[in-house]
């Protein structure tokens, strides 16, 4: 069942004027924004992110389209049940479950970060459903070969990693500033709301399982990158920060390479978190890109 909650108090209501909704799923309370009417936009997020990285975005469109954003299970201000599996499948399934819920027949997909894998194999399975994407910092292949994600993975994924991110809250007070291009828009209310979701060494078992996930899940990535065919005349807009650290111009040279017409927004002077340090102009091209496309009519 669907049930609206109350934020807590922390969420500042002029950053994220939302209304909270949650629903049940099999490992804990999911929250989500459903905010909105007219054609269905679903947002999915990343690490260590939730749906307030895509609030301004919301905000542009919510008068003239459904807008849904999850936080998924171990993020935001969702559940984050300690022996949650907290894999990429298994935050796929969550958030097919959310959409199946909702009873939504036709909708655009923003995602960005994690969220692509999560976000994409739901597109992949379903391509009727979808009516346009928008692709932020991400990947659907396997890493295998890849040897910083090896790197990554070497220094963050065993015991000492696993500490770093439970006990020293690594990822909202390391990670996220230090892939902030202009650190300027990295303010204390933005600082606030990242930090604020998590207060325990268990509620951050989430954001270290998707280290393990880099490398754990490729033959689920490439699988899906092998049918990458199904999303073939999807309106597709490729919004990418330039100035990112961890996914660089060659992961998008890899998605143009795939999927040649679709339009491409390199944003210089952007980080790996777009939807925070994009301009009202860009948030703007975004927007009408949705607008045309989200109802269907532009496929």
């Amino acid at each position: 069942m669907t049930t609206e909650v109350t934020p807590p108090e922390w969420l500042d209501r002029d950053a994220y004027p939302f209304r909270v909704a949650e629903f049940e799923q099999p490992a804990g309370r999911m929250r989500y924004v459903d905010e909105g009417e007219g054609p269905a936009v679903v947002f999915v997020h990343g690490t260590p992110t939730w749906s307030f990285l895509y609030r301004r975005l919301i905000r542009r469109l919510a008068p003239t389209h459904r807008c849904i954003a999850p936080d998924n299970l171990g993020f935001g201000l969702s559940d984050k049940p300690a022996n949650a599996p907290y894999t990429v499948p298994f935050h796929a399934e969550n958030l097919r479950r959310l959409i199946d819920h909702l009873g939504l027949e036709k909708f655009a997909l923003v995602v960005h970060d994690f969220g692509g894998p999560i976000g994409l194999s739901q597109a992949i399975e379903t391509p009727e459903r979808i009516t346009a994407l928008v692709v932020m910092n991400t990947w659907l292949w396997s890493s295998a070969d890849d040897k910083t994600v090896r790197l990554v993975v070497r220094m963050f994924g065993g015991r000492v990693g696993r500490a770093l991110y439970r006990r020293f809250d690594f990822t909202k007070k390391v990670l996220i500033p230090s892939v902030f291009a202009d650190k300027g828009k990295y303010t204390d209310v933005v600082k606030r709301h990242y930090q604020s979701t998590t207060r325990t060494p268990d509620e951050r078992n989430g954001e270290w399982r998707y280290v393990r996930e880099l490398a754990e899940r490729n033959d689920w990535y490439q699988s899906y990158w092998d049918r990458r065919d199904a999303l073939a005349g999807k309106p597709m807009r490729l919004v990418w920060g330039m100035a990112d650290k961890v996914f660089p111009e060659i992961y998008l040279d890899r998605w143009r390479e795939a999927f040649p017409e679709a339009q491409v927004d390199r944003l210089a002077n952007v980080g790996h978190f777009v939807a925070e340090e994009m301009d009202d102009a860009a948030i703007d091209d975004v927007a009408k890109f949705l607008t045309e496309h989200a109802a269907g009519t532009g496929a």
